[in-house]
């Protein structure tokens, strides 16, 4: 009982003289509290970089994927209806999106039952679905590791924070000081990072599902086109 209530006045001694060493206009620097940290803060840190780098790049292929001419089934549907299915092909083979190569799948097939058509559409849009989610699976990952690596630096400060207690055998706050920063800014980095890298992997798991509605929507277009004249 008597150790921690000593713990207890060596905490509040070392807050009372944090808050004086502030009020003295000495500030920690950034970049002393990343070191301070310890080895945990390098995976944190690449794990970071990881979030910026996959979150960016899928950002600009899902809205490379997700643009389209808002007339390209309108020219699709002219073709087809006038008998010109080489047209339609060409122009579709000629623009570089999922939906066109989805439609290209389907005028490859004309003239084949409606089933199967749709079958072969759906194969191809299965591939653009897959190319969509590329490196997805490393934002989840990360979401889910970054907070786990925080709590393991939480871990190592407790370790570091009782190891000093024993060799110095007193309670001092310069003793514990070193412990309790990497227990806290390990944690606060870990959770921080995995929500970032949550936030990001949700962000682009709203925009593939848009771009995958565009895809069924161009399907059922087409299949629409092809059915047309035989009511």
């Amino acid at each position: 009982m008597f150790d921690l209530l000593q713990i207890g006045d060596s905490l509040t001694a070392g807050a009372t003289q944090a808050g004086n060493i502030v009020g003295q206009g000495e500030n920690i620097r950034f970049f002393d509290l990343i070191y301070m940290g310890g080895w945990i803060m390098i995976p944190l840190g690449l794990m970071l970089l990881l979030t910026v780098y996959f979150f960016a790049e899928r950002t600009i292929a899902i809205r490379q994927a997700a643009r389209i001419d808002d007339n390209f089934m309108n020219i699709i549907k002219d073709h087809i209806v006038s008998g010109n299915v080489a047209a339609a092909r060409s122009f579709a083979k000629n623009t570089n999106n999922p939906v066109a190569r989805i439609i290209d799948k389907g005028i490859q097939r004309v003239g084949k039952s409606i089933d199967s058509i749709e079958n072969s559409m759906e194969n191809v849009a299965q591939l653009e679905m897959y190319k969509l989610e590329k490196n997805m699976a490393v934002l989840s990952f990360i979401s889910k590791a970054a907070p786990i690596f925080g709590f393991v630096g939480t871990l190592i400060g407790l370790m570091q924070l009782f190891s000093n207690i024993h060799k110095a055998n007193e309670v001092e706050i310069g003793v514990i000081s070193q412990g309790i920063y990497t227990k806290l800014i390990t944690s606060i980095t870990g959770l921080v990072i995995g929500l970032l890298a949550y936030l990001a992997y949700s962000f682009l798991n709203t925009q593939i599902d848009k771009a995958a509605n565009k895809m069924e929507a161009a399907t059922t277009d087409f299949v629409d086109v092809l059915q047309a004249p035989t009511k």
